[in-house]
């Protein structure tokens, strides 16, 4: 670790990894609700946990992000962050904000209350005083990392961070606009959803890769911000008019049916991008840096992002076969591989490669680490395709023979069972990762206090 405020970022990582912990085993939850459809109904029904799952998600997603640009920021600016105060202080009023959110849910508090209650939007349930505080803590990160950089350096890394992060906050600013009109709630909701995930999210997570594979590979930094320009050209030109995929089937025209399929098929394109380039960086660079779990976890996220998001968000699409995969089972593999395989493992791998400089000590339980790779990895690619499986039977019984919903559920039983199996091990991955990053080794405890940091 070069810079003390770096140390504003363990933090952040640390409250990212309990809510990582809540939300898998919420998913966990909500999955054998799946089997046993009774199961916490009086005290957790399931739209509370699922609810729980998502925001947590988003969350922990949003704090690592966070966590990583306080981290990387002050090495690429090569100054101590503006003030690790602020940092402090916008993690507390995002922790408050989260707990106010969730205690909400559990318990319906302020039912109808337009300020305190519970919005009925999708990944927007948030009551407005949460959302409020929310758009405070991000203008106050906002304004640190930004003065940060304006005193400091200015590379490639930091330029395209900062667009993808304020792009983050002026996006989240549609939440608070709730039209009468349903089709035009719907288009503006999606500016949230969609232009986060599929667009300035892959900023965020082109910029921390960029980073992480100029530290791990020593690769010329020249060479990374070519290929760092080119991936975000691609996220944008695809991503923004990409959004028409939600479009089709709201009540707009019909020509976004024609822009939807086209654009939103080439956002296989940046996904793929960042494959070539993380393989390249390394193949380049030897992968000879001490920290081969921090590698691993970053050709992971490169791979996993392309099949998740790029390949499984491809196979559905294009209009034609929307129309009748919309909704279904199909939607939930695409979402818990693209969610996965882009964003979770891309924070994975920060928290990897910096937690030993943090924390003073050699890469500590890298065994363990690798091993939680390949375990959720695994759970995660065996429940994306018994999802898949469960999508397509769902999709010819009941969007082409018309058979009722619940009867379809019924015959869709041994997947669920399946799918739960599977997060069940992913849990285990989850939680061995969280105790390999933060519990060091005892035989390396006594070490570390006179071993530096692995090697940058």
């Amino acid at each position: 670790m070069k810079y003390q405020s770096q140390k504003v970022a363990m933090a952040y990582f640390a409250v990212a990894m309990a809510l990582f912990a809540i939300q898998v085993l919420g998913g966990l939850v909500a999955g054998y609700i799946y089997i046993a459809p009774n199961f916490l109904s009086d005290l957790a029904p399931f739209n509370v946990v699922r609810m729980v799952h998502t925001n947590a998600l988003i969350v922990w997603l949003l704090l690592g992000f966070f966590g990583a640009a306080y981290y990387l920021i002050p090495e690429e600016a090569e100054r101590e962050l503006y003030s690790p105060m602020i940092g402090y202080l916008q993690l507390i009023l995002l922790v408050v904000g989260t707990l106010g959110a969730v205690i909400t849910y559990v318990f319906n508090l302020f039912e109808g209350n337009f300020f305190l209650g519970l919005q009925g939007r999708e990944f927007l349930e948030q009551p407005l005083w949460v959302k409020l505080g929310i758009i405070v803590a991000a203008l106050m990160f906002l304004f640190n990392i930004s003065m940060t950089v304006l005193k400091g350096r200015k590379t490639a890394i930091t330029n395209v961070l900062l667009l993808g992060l304020w792009g983050i906050a002026i996006f989240f600013l549609f939440s608070l606009y709730v039209p009468d009109n349903l089709v035009l709630d719907k288009i503006y909701w999606w500016y949230v959803v969609h232009l986060w995930v599929e667009g300035v999210w892959e900023l965020v997570m082109a910029a921390i890769l960029a980073f992480m594979l100029l530290k791990l590979t020593g690769v010329d930094r020249e060479i990374v911000e070519k290929w760092v320009y080119v991936i975000v050209a691609l996220a944008l030109f695809s991503g923004v008019l990409g959004t028409g995929h939600h479009y089709y089937w709201i009540g707009t025209p019909k020509y976004w049916t024609w822009i939807g399929s086209i654009f939103s098929a080439l956002e296989v394109v940046p996904f793929f991008a960042m494959v070539v380039f993380s393989f390249t960086m390394v193949w380049k660079g030897g992968r000879d840096h001490p920290n081969k779990a921090a590698i691993l976890w970053a050709l992971g996220a490169s791979v996993m992002s392309f099949f998740g998001a790029g390949v499984w968000g491809f196979m559905h699409t294009l209009a034609s076969v929307n129309y009748y995969s919309h909704g279904t089972q199909v939607t939930a593999a695409h979402g818990h591989l693209a969610f996965f395989g882009a964003y979770v493992s891309i924070n994975l791998a920060i928290i990897t490669y910096a937690m030993p400089h943090l924390l003073k000590r050699e890469p500590y339980n890298q065994v363990l680490n690798m091993i939680s790779f390949w375990i959720m990895n695994s759970a995660m690619a065996f429940m994306t395709f018994v999802l898949t499986f469960a999508g397509a039977i769902q999709t010819h019984l009941q969007r082409v023979n018309g058979d009722y919903f619940m009867d379809v559920q019924d015959q869709l039983g041994l997947f669920y069972m399946m799918r739960f199996g599977a997060g069940a091990v992913f849990v285990v991955g989850a939680l061995l990762f969280i105790y390999a990053t933060f519990v060091p080794r005892k035989e390396l405890m006594s070490a570390s206090s006179r071993s530096p940091a692995a090697a940058e």
